[in-house]
């Protein structure tokens, strides 16, 4: 009996997008992975078994080896800097890391930046050569301009309703964000060929939504 994968599977925003590729690349998974209370899902039929994680949590399971794979979006990489392989762009759950504040406000000489990902803002404003102070929340980021706790903040944009209802603008984008297949290296190595055809079964499916 052929040996299972494990994926690591986001829960929340991500799911429903990571299900569907995997169903579009022909993998029998359900629909409804996420309304049920177990954490650990065997699809015997897919030759998978998912562990359904926090998404800011996926690429940590693919490093440490206790998973295979993983389907993570690209501000959790570039935030956690895991050592991973990124296997391939599956271009879902497209959105955006922005800078973002009030319109018409002037920032003091060194801004306050809240943001739920430190690193990737510190190193934004390192490389313009502007020094700010960054305030790390994790939730409710678009407050804090609202009540002074920040000039600015720097977050994920999917629509910008949320921004809109609040009176914030996005001042700069910073960088494009979508989903990637992620692997382990050793896994890579050791289950190569199982994780090969995967990532050929999602790169055909990539292609055709081009």
């Amino acid at each position: 009996m052929q040996e299972l994968l494990r994926v690591a599977m986001p829960k929340g925003r991500i799911n429903q997008s990571a299900i569907r590729v995997l169903q579009d690349a022909g993998y029998p998974i359900p629909d409804d992975l996420e309304s049920t209370r177990k954490l650990i899902i065997t699809v015997p039929e897919a030759g998978m078994e998912f562990i359904l994680v926090k998404p800011v949590d996926v690429a940590t399971y693919v490093e440490y080896g206790v998973v295979d794979l993983g389907i993570a979006g690209k501000d959790v990489l570039m935030e956690e800097n895991r050592d991973v392989y990124e296997l391939l762009d599956l271009k879902i759950a497209k959105c955006r890391m922005s800078v973002i504040g009030l319109p018409g406000r002037e920032p003091a000489i060194n801004p306050k930046v809240a943001t739920k990902y430190p690193v990737v803002a510190s190193q934004y404003f390192r490389e313009r050569g502007q020094q700010v102070d960054i305030i790390k929340l994790n939730g409710s980021i678009e407050l804090a301009p609202l009540i002074g706790l920040a000039d600015w903040i720097v977050d994920m944009v999917e629509t910008g309703q949320t921004l809109r209802e609040n009176g914030l603008v996005e001042l700069e984008q910073i960088f494009g964000i979508t989903s990637r297949l992620i692997a382990n290296r050793v896994s890579y190595r050791m289950k190569n060929e199982a994780i090969q055809q995967v990532c050929d079964r999602l790169q055909a499916v990539v292609a055709r939504s081009e």
